[in-house]
């Protein structure tokens, strides 16, 4: 492995006293017709295992085949299940209540059966977190054969030195709270949403988490999973605290302390789930741009082609085309392939273009490759993740780095940004933990630097967010100026470009989780 210590300072001198850079040109209109495609009822949402994922694969490997690439497929093994509650109970000093799923809750499970039930007490276990590092552990008393009951993200406290401070953690993700829930022998975990701690509102949930779901196949079929995952909304949980004698923001306060021991809430929970199952031949898409003199050594691009394919109907349109999210971010790949494969002389490392599938059910395309690599980790010197382009035409001039302080990746970013009079800022909710939530964090988790960055501004992101994340309604729109995508597709390129052809390799900073 390359010297990663003196990157940053070697590579600045180089970008600042080299020659001059390449023209790259990037089409804003090319990258628009392929959203265009890749987002039209055609592709049916592009979710995986259907006529639309053979659609949109198909459209991104000819596409590399027809500029020079080097392709191929790397399947990616999936079980398809879709689960239906069909009874969701509680029964309390109160009485019996019985919720109406979509509207209270939704749960599933990733274990292959054909039905799945539980019959539990409920108990709120703070934010579900084993953390040693930080001497924290919201499991001191026994949770086996319970339903747990959670809170969103992590314990984000003042101190910068406990969870990140205000910033989320990997213990804030629903991924994490659903392993340890496993290890903890629990029955089931529901997790409580909140708009503004989660940065989507309920529908989001539903919409996502209703229908097929995915998982890897698991040589156990999936029997270490929790049996029972779901998220409950905020007004629910509430009232089921209310009915156990307890006010939900006072006992949110008290899961913010390092003594917090769970709470049973005197409430026993019958879950019944019946489910349908396929196996499901996913893929994740390659074209490879191979280095002039070390080819052998890698910096790889990704951007997922999935979305929720069809589901439920929402104002009259059930075909869930996600648009910005992500048939803009695949659609500013290939255009940044596009262009490099036209760069003569060629970069002297490798270039890898991968489309990714199964991201929306939890980075399953990107974890299945960090598991299975097709080109060696100890030979990748960088990730560069796109995950939703700015389709608004306007950056405020600046550029955000998701997951800021982290890699000297940003070093480069900073340099080539300000050629286009523009700054790099930090992650402008970090709270969010968005860094976790994209395809970056499969390479992070195994030591590759990884970058990823948004343009968009805070009233675009915020509106998206609210009318269009994860809905119907993300979809193509021919008005979109797609200036600043072009721009951003740009920059990106110049950093690969400067990590595929400097002497020494990328690397985490200090205090860094990832830094190995």
């Amino acid at each position: 492995m390359g010297d990663r210590g003196t990157f940053a300072l070697l590579l600045l001198a180089a970008t600042c006293s080299g020659p001059p850079r390449p023209t790259l040109p990037i089409d804003g209109d090319a990258i628009k017709a392929h959203i265009q495609k890749l987002a039209s009822d055609e592709m049916q949402g592009r979710a995986p295992g259907g006529t639309g994922e053979k659609l949109a694969t198909t459209y991104i490997n000819d596409f590399y085949h027809s500029i020079g690439l080097k392709t191929q497929f790397q399947p990616v093994p999936m079980v398809g299940i879709t689960s239906t509650a069909s009874r969701v109970e509680l029964t309390g000093q109160s009485g019996k209540k019985t919720l109406k799923y979509g509207d209270d809750f939704v749960v599933w499970s990733k274990q292959e059966k054909d039905s799945i039930s539980a019959s539990a007490e409920l108990v709120f276990c703070g934010y579900g977190v084993v953390a040693p590092e930080y001497q924290w552990n919201d499991f001191k008393n026994d949770v086996k054969g319970k339903i747990i009951v959670v809170l969103i993200n992590d314990p984000q406290l003042e101190d910068q030195r406990k969870f990140g401070g205000k910033a989320m953690t990997y213990y804030g993700r629903w991924t994490y709270k659903f392993e340890e829930a496993a290890r903890q022998g629990a029955a089931g975990a529901l997790i409580i949403h909140e708009t503004e701690l989660a940065s989507y509102p309920w529908e989001v949930v539903r919409g996502s988490w209703s229908g097929e779901q995915f998982d890897i196949v698991r040589p156990d079929k999936g029997a270490s999973t929790v049996p029972i995952q779901g998220w409950i909304t905020r007004t629910v949980a509430a009232a089921v605290f209310k009915s156990a004698g307890l006010d939900f923001e006072e006992m949110k306060n008290k899961a913010l302390q390092k003594d917090f021991k769970p709470v049973p809430l005197g409430i026993q929970a019958l879950v019944d789930v019946k489910q349908e199952m396929r196996t499901v031949d996913s893929k994740n898409v390659i074209g490879v741009l191979e280095g002039s003199e070390k080819p052998g050594e890698y910096v790889i691009f990704t951007a997922h082609w999935d979305h929720l394919g069809i589901g439920e109907d929402q104002n009259g349109e059930n075909i869930y085309h996600g648009a910005v999210d992500n048939a803009s971010g695949v659609a500013s790949m290939m255009e940044i392939a596009r262009s490099a494969a036209k760069l003569q002389p060629r970069p002297k490392r490798s270039l890898v273009f991968m489309a990714v599938t199964g991201e929306e059910q939890g980075l399953l395309g990107s974890d299945y490759y960090a598991e299975n690599p097709i080109f060696p980790l100890a030979k990748t010197l960088a990730n560069i993740n796109i995950d939703g382009a700015n389709v608004y035409g306007r950056n405020d001039n600046h550029i955000e780095v998701i997951g800021f302080g982290y890699t000297t990746l940003e070093d480069i970013l900073r340099d080539v940004v300000a050629h286009q009079g523009r700054t790099v800022i930090p992650d402008q909710a970090p709270e969010a933990g968005h860094y976790f939530r994209s395809d970056q964090f499969s390479f992070a988790k195994k030591g590759v630097p990884a970058l990823f960055t948004k343009s968009v501004t805070p009233e675009d992101y915020k509106e998206y967010t609210a009318k269009r994340y994860h809905k119907p309604s993300d979809k193509f729109d021919p008005n979109w100026d797609m200036k600043a995508a072009a721009d951003d597709a740009r920059v990106l390129l110049q950093v690969a470009l400067a990590v595929a052809n400097a002497e020494n390799w990328p690397e985490w900073k200090p205090g860094t989780e990832f830094r190995r």
